[in-house]
């Protein structure tokens, strides 16, 4: 079995919500221990991440040393966010898999540079700052726009994912024996220029919906993305709220068509489960501590394209 399992960034923070690197480490190494059940299992595993608050320390830091140095691109702030994340999650599985070899891989993702998202650009990164702090970075070429009373925030384009370009490097670390862990933050998004050169773009590409694509390109059995709950939720803060388990893909569609799961947090995720269980895999939404059960058992929120 082939198990690709998605680590939400906000998973790797304390509870509440610190980024430091003594609580990143703390919640990865939390997180290894299921994931290492699932290798002793004998599955291969991919392992995939958020870097959500891991890309909001480093914008912090352009922020700070703008009126020194020009700010790091987005793109930069990807990639070392999966340098950074891989690095500990590879200390701590090796820790736990003595006979097993892990890998962590820099990962593209390619995207159109004819996506509306980036004609449009609508997603919102990193703190808010007073307006001539804003000014500064807008003097660099970022966009920001005045979120009234709070400030200004920063916006970017958040397109599709198209291809994983690393996949085949991929594949062949599965074949080698390897836990791969790769595709951080859903990718580097990168695009293809006229004369077939790549080069990174200003963007985010959602890390669910990078996760599903990667599963799929992998030829994965089950994705697994583990979340800071124990499974999906419809009416979710209301006295009728209750858990989803076993959903097909066209009911998840229609709750999620209602408004059921907020853009911000469960709505990526359903989506990227509902794309990868049409295609005929098995997606569970669940808690890190049910990592292991979500492989073989039926706990958080399955998805699957029939029952």
């Amino acid at each position: 079995m082939r198990v690709v399992i998605a680590l939400g960034g906000n998973a790797m923070t304390s509870a509440d919500g610190r980024a430091r690197p003594e609580d990143q480490i703390a919640a990865i190494q939390r997180a290894a221990g299921p994931i290492a059940d699932v290798v002793a299992a004998g599955a291969e595993v991919v392992l995939t991440h958020g870097n959500g608050p891991q890309v909001g320390n480093l914008l912090v830091k352009n922020e700070m040393a703008a009126h020194v140095v020009p700010p790091v691109p987005l793109d930069w702030c990807g990639a070392q966010t999966q340098g950074t994340v891989g690095f500990v999650l590879l200390n701590e599985l090796s820790a736990r898999l003595a006979d097993q070899q892990v890998a962590a891989l820099v990962t593209r993702a390619l995207v159109d540079p004819l996506d509306p998202g980036f004609m449009n650009p609508s997603k919102p990164i990193g703190r808010y700052l007073p307006s001539a702090e804003a000014a500064l970075m807008i003097q660099h070429g970022q966009r920001w726009e005045d979120r009234g009373e709070r400030g200004w925030r920063r916006i970017v384009a958040s397109p599709e994912p198209r291809a994983i370009l690393d996949a085949p490097a991929v594949q062949a670390l599965l074949a080698a024996g390897y836990v791969v862990v790769c595709n951080g933050g859903g990718g580097i998004p990168v695009v293809r220029e006229s004369d077939g050169r790549l080069r990174g773009v200003e963007a985010v590409i959602d890390k669910d919906l990078g996760a599903a694509l990667l599963a799929h390109t992998l030829g994965a059995d089950t994705l697994v993305i583990a979340t800071d709950v124990e499974a999906a939720v419809v009416g979710w803060g209301t006295p009728g709220a209750r858990p989803l388990g076993a959903v097909d893909v066209a009911s998840m569609r229609k709750l999620a068509a209602e408004g059921h799961f907020a853009s911000g947090s469960m709505g990526p995720k359903v989506e990227a489960a509902c794309r990868f269980a049409e295609n005929g895999g098995r997606s569970v939404i669940t808690s890190l501590d049910h990592i292991a059960d979500a492989v073989h058992e039926t706990v958080g929120t399955v998805v699957t394209k029939e029952i």
